[in-house]
């Protein structure tokens, strides 16, 4: 093999690896971030809250992170990713290790809240690695295997905290997402930074203008990520709280069926993040992802109503539908907004996400306690709106 191979190879290697360190740290706050749901069966049963009250408890992680994703996001496109990473997991994990050991339920509460602050830091900068480190023809691929670390985290979190919290508690369930997201500071250690042209160069290159100014597409991806994040947030909230209450499974089979469903819709991200490149276009895909995800949340609320056994697997279709939009709509973020203003776009795409995420659990926990089929035919109104307001691809 010549010199010039080995060092094809030497940076091709770099590249995956830059983004098995990006998945890390995505995974990690996730763990944290969409573990927290799980905890509702031993906050309801345990701790005697109400449905709606346990929902609002763990909506916390996902109300702190929308408080500061912009905030990181200026903080990555100023310093890198590298210290951001390793400084927010190492915050969310002491966060984590804090709430291990309280019994107040506000103070929990609080505590997750500023887990939540902290895991942010995983958004914007695992993000900015891909884009840096990947060329376009291959960003959708890699964007949807790097998306793939948000369901792989719900898996982890699933398989784990339900049995850990029926069996030791809530505090000794914690522990999980503490121990993933330390792990995660420590390695992220590691330099993660992607390559990006000099400050000078880049406003020669006009790469440091408000991508905002450009026009209208970057704010209807936001909206449509938007509309798309409810029914997303309905399947990853009560999935397991509908198996274990409607159809009456045990935690434990419930924790399984969940995690299944989260890995297929982890290699679905990855499946339509290829087809994207395949078809050159990010914009197509997330609109025949939104329709399916608007006929899988249909499919579900019906079986539903009538105590189908299809349901099960209407659940299933429905966790891999509603998580695959996301991978397309950030790479398509981070694309049009470039090195220097990636960080506060991702952002800003994901701060509209997690406000409207963060109402989710309480809302539908209040619609679910009256009827889950009608909370989730709600939910398929979302999706249904989201398909007028994805905009065009440049030139179409």
């Amino acid at each position: 093999m010549d010199a010039t191979a080995q060092l094809s190879d030497i940076g091709e290697f770099r590249r995956w690896f830059m983004l098995a360190l990006g998945m890390l740290a995505q995974t990690a706050g996730a763990v944290f971030i969409n573990g927290a749901a799980f905890l509702i069966p031993a906050l309801h049963d345990d701790r005697g809250l109400s449905l709606p009250a346990a929902g609002l408890v763990v909506a916390m992680p996902t109300v702190g992170i929308m408080f500061t994703l912009i905030a990181w996001g200026v903080l990555v496109d100023r310093i890198g990713e590298r210290l951001v990473l390793a400084v927010g997991l190492g915050l969310t994990a002491l966060a984590g290790v804090a709430a291990v050991f309280t019994t107040s339920i506000p103070l929990l509460a609080i505590l997750l809240l500023l887990g939540g602050m902290a895991a942010a830091s995983a958004n914007s900068a695992s993000g900015r690695v891909v884009v840096g480190w990947f060329p376009p023809q291959r960003r959708g691929l890699a964007m949807g295997i790097r998306q793939m670390s948000v369901p792989l985290g719900v898996a982890i979190a699933a398989l784990t905290v339900p049995s850990i919290a029926r069996d030791h508690g809530v505090g000794s369930a914690l522990w999980v997402p503490a121990l993933v997201c330390a792990v995660g500071a420590v390695l992220c250690l590691a330099v993660i930074d992607p390559p990006r042209p000099h400050r000078a160069d880049a406003a020669a290159q006009g790469l440091l203008d408000n991508p905002y100014r450009a026009g209208s597409r970057l704010w209807r991806i936001h909206a449509t990520s938007i509309l798309l994040v409810i029914p997303q947030y309905v399947v990853w909230t009560y999935a397991l709280v509908w198996l274990m209450t409607d159809r009456e499974w045990s935690a434990a089979s419930a924790g399984i069926l969940v995690t299944v469903s989260q890995i297929l819709g982890a290699l679905g991200r990855m499946g339509v993040g290829a087809l994207s490149d395949r078809v050159g276009s990010r914009m197509r895909p997330l609109r025949w992802v939104a329709v399916a995800t608007t006929a899988s949340m249909l499919a579900l609320g019906i079986a539903d109503w009538f105590d189908s056994p299809v349901a099960v697997v209407a659940l299933v279709i429905a966790s891999i539908t509603t998580v695959a939009p996301n991978g397309l709509a950030f790479t398509a973020v981070a694309e049009i907004s470039g090195p220097f203003w990636s960080g506060r776009a991702l952002g800003v795409q994901n701060t509209g996400q997690y406000i409207f995420a963060a109402a989710v659990p309480p809302a539908f926990g209040a619609l679910a306690a009256v009827s889950f089929p009608l909370a989730f035919l709600i939910s398929a109104i979302f999706p249904a709106l989201s398909t007028p307001v994805i905009p065009d691809d440049p030139g179409t």
